[in-house]
C-alpha cells in the first residue's frame, strides 16, 4: 500500500495536468482568434493584404522591368563585341582579331570588359583574363557566373562563340555593380512590402475605427428600440454616404414602426371602449329579458334591439378586419383598370334613396375615360364611405356632390362635397384615426372608422387624402395617380 499509494498518485497527476495544458493552450488560442472574427478586423486585415499584395506586384514590376532592361543593354553590348572581333578574325586573321580585343581592353580602364581568345585546347591567345574560366564551359551560349578579378569575387556575365579553325572567343562584362542594383532593388521591396503592410493596418484600424463608431450608433438605437423606447432615432452625420442613407432608411422603417404600433395601441384602446358599451347594453338588455319575462311583443322589440347591438360589434370587427386587410397589402394582388365613370354610377344609385329621404340633391359629375388602377371594391368602399359622411351630415334640402376629374401632376381627383357642419381645422388631422368622431358626430350613428378605411385604401394605391372647407359644409378630395398610358 505505501508503494502503490505514490505510484498511484503520478498516474492520476499527470492526465490532469495535460488537460490542464490543452485547456490553456485552448484559451490562448480563442484569445487570439476572437478578433479575427470581427468584421470590422476581417476588414483592415483584407485591406492590409490587398494594399501590400498591390504594392509588391508595383515594385516587382519595377524590378522586373529594370532588370530586364539591363540585361538585355548588356547582352546587346557583348553581342556587338562578338562580332565585331569575329568580322576583325574573318577579314584579317588571326592578328586583326587580337589586335581589336587590345583596342577594345585600352578602351576599358576600369576594366568591366572581359576577352579571351583560345586556340582549340582553351589556351589563351589574347585577352585580360590569365585562363579559361573553368566555370564556363566551351559550348557557345550565354551565361553568368562568379569570377574572381582584381582579389574580388564578382558576378560577370559571359557569352561564347566558337570561330573558325576551332578558335573560341569569350566576351563578357562585370555585372557586380547590376547585381548590387538588383540587391538593392530587391531589398527595397522588403521595406516596401513591410511599410505597406503597416500603413495598410494602421489604414485598416482607422478604418475600422470609423466603421464601428457608425456601427455603434446603430446598434445603441437598436439597443433602445428592443428596450421600448420607440422614439429613438438613428442618428446622421449629413455626409450622404452609405451610413447616411442607411441611417435614413432606417429612421423611415422606424418611424413607420411606431406608427403601427401606436395605431394598435389606440385601436385597442379604442375597441375596448366601443364595444364594451354596445355588449353591456346586450347583457343588460338580456339579463332583463330573462327576470321580467315581458310580454311576446315587448320581448321581441328587446330581442330586435339585441340584434342592432350586436351588427354594431359586427360592423366594428368588419372594418377593423378590412383596415388589416389593407395595411397588410395582400389585396395589391387583385388591382385591374378601374373605370372610375362606372364606379360613380354605382356609388350614386346605391345612395340616391338616402339623399331623397332628406329631400337632399345629389349632384354627380364624373367625365367618362379616367381610370385608375387598383381594387375595385376597395375603391368603391371609400368612395361610399364620403358619399356616406356627406350624406349623413348635410342638411335637410342640402346638397350633396361627387366629381371626378383629372388634377395636376398625372393624378385624378375623386371630390365629394356636402353644405353640413363640417370639421373645425383643428379635428381635421385627427379624423382619420381609427374609432375618433368629433364633436360634430354627436348624435349620429357610426363606429369612426369610415375615414380611416378611406385614408388607408388611399396609401394603398398610393394617393392621399384632403379635407377642406366647404362654405358651409366639407370638401373631401381623394387624389391617386392616373395609369400609365399603354
Amino acid at each position: 500500500m505505501p508503494l502503490g499509494g505514490p505510484t498511484a498518485s503520478a498516474t492520476v497527476n499527470t492526465p490532469l495536468g495535460g488537460h490542464g495544458q490543452t485547456k490553456n493552450l485552448g484559451l490562448v488560442l480563442r484569445g487570439l482568434l476572437t478578433p479575427l472574427r470581427s468584421t470590422s478586423v476581417r476588414l483592415a486585415v483584407g485591406y492590409a493584404a490587398l494594399f501590400a499584395a498591390s504594392s509588391l506586384l508595383l515594385v516587382g514590376s519595377l524590378w522586373w522591368h529594370t532588370t530586364g532592361y539591363l540585361d538585355r543593354r548588356i547582352d546587346g553590348i557583348i553581342a556587338a563585341d562578338t562580332r565585331q572581333i569575329s568580322d576583325q578574325l574573318r577579314d584579317f586573321g588571326v592578328p586583326g582579331a587580337i589586335e581589336t580585343i587590345h583596342e577594345r581592353i585600352a578602351e576599358d580602364p576600369e576594366g568591366q570588359a572581359i576577352y579571351l581568345l583560345a586556340d582549340r585546347q582553351l589556351k589563351p591567345l589574347a585577352g585580360n583574363l590569365p585562363a579559361w574560366p573553368a566555370e564556363a564551359m566551351p559550348k557557345p551560349g550565354s551565361c553568368q557566373v562568379e569570377l574572381v578579378r582584381h582579389g574580388q569575387l564578382r558576378a560577370t556575365r559571359l557569352r561564347l562563340a566558337a570561330l573558325p579553325d576551332g578558335l573560341n572567343l569569350l566576351v563578357g562584362r562585370d555585372v557586380e555593380d547590376r547585381a548590387e542594383l538588383r540587391a538593392l532593388i530587391i531589398d527595397g521591396l522588403y521595406w516596401a512590402a513591410g511599410m505597406a503592410f503597416v500603413l495598410a493596418i494602421a489604414g485598416g484600424v482607422l478604418m475600422r475605427r470609423a466603421v464601428l463608431s457608425r456601427v455603434s450608433m446603430i446598434n445603441d438605437t437598436a439597443s433602445a428600440i428592443v428596450r421600448g423606447d420607440l422614439s429613438e432615432r438613428v442618428p446622421a452625420c449629413d455626409t450622404a454616404d452609405a451610413f447616411d442613407r442607411l441611417a435614413q432608411t432606417i429612421n423611415g422603417m422606424l418611424q413607420q414602426i411606431q406608427q403601427l404600433v401606436e395605431r394598435v395601441r389606440n385601436t385597442s384602446n379604442a375597441i375596448a371602449h366601443d364595444l364594451r358599451t354596445p355588449l353591456a347594453e346586450l347583457r343588460a338588455r338580456l339579463e332583463e329579458l330573462l327576470l321580467t319575462r315581458p310580454e311576446r311583443e315587448i320581448a321581441f322589440e328587446e330581442i330586435h334591439k339585441a340584434v342592432a347591438d350586436i351588427d354594431r360589434v359586427i360592423a366594428v370587427f368588419n372594418a377593423l378586419l378590412r383596415l388589416a386587410e389593407i395595411d397588410s397589402g395582400v389585396r395589391r394582388s387583385g388591382f385591374r383598370r378601374v373605370e372610375l365613370a362606372d364606379l360613380a354610377t354605382e356609388v350614386a344609385e346605391l345612395y340616391a334613396p338616402l339623399t331623397e329621404e332628406k329631400d337632399a340633391v345629389f349632384a354627380v359629375d364624373a367625365r367618362s375615360g379616367l381610370a385608375v388602377n387598383g381594387d375595385p371594391h376597395l375603391l368603391a368602399q371609400a368612395v361610399g364611405n364620403l358619399v356616406d359622411n356627406a350624406v349623413k351630415y348635410a342638411p335637410r334640402h342640402g346638397k350633396v356632390s361627387l366629381r371626378i376629374a383629372p388634377c395636376d401632376g398625372g393624378r385624378i381627383e375623386i371630390v365629394v362635397a356636402d353644405n353640413g357642419p363640417g370639421i373645425p381645422d383643428c379635428e381635421k388631422p385627427q379624423v382619420t384615426r381609427r374609432f375618433y368622431r368629433g364633436c360634430s358626430s354627436a348624435g349620429t350613428s357610426g363606429i369612426g372608422l369610415g375615414l380611416s378605411v378611406v385614408e388607408a385604401v388611399a396609401r394603398m394605391h398610393e394617393g392621399s387624402l384632403t379635407l377642406t372647407d366647404n362654405d358651409p359644409g366639407l370638401v373631401a378630395s381623394l387624389r391617386m395617380p392616373a395609369p400609365p398610358a399603354s
